[in-house]
């Protein structure tokens, strides 16, 4: 076994007569996560949230809908939802 934690095959998985103290699956030692994509993602939701929030409120105040207003409100949850995750992201990213 190489001192990196690596077997011979260099796969990141111990020699076989070490596997017992290692978790299962298959996963890679330096398994990193998404967090520039999360943060994309995150960005467009917040975005198209709270367009289509503003959107359907100034459709509901001109017409009076209670449904639209309903969908005014949903649409805002998902631009909350979206900004405490973009908050989430840049913690984590802070931290790396």
């Amino acid at each position: 076994m190489t001192g990196d934690g690596r077997g011979p095959e260099g796969d990141g998985r111990p020699p076989e007569d070490e596997d017992e103290d290692w978790p299962p699956g298959g996963e890679p030692l330096t398994a990193r996560s998404a967090l520039g994509l999360r943060a994309v993602l995150s960005g467009i939701a917040l975005a198209a949230a709270l367009a289509a929030a503003v959107v359907f409120a100034i459709v509901a105040n001109r017409d009076g809908g209670g449904a639209t207003w309903g969908a005014a409100a949903v649409c805002g949850a998902v631009a909350v939802i979206a900004a405490a995750d973009l908050v989430v992201v840049a913690r984590r990213a802070r931290h790396r």
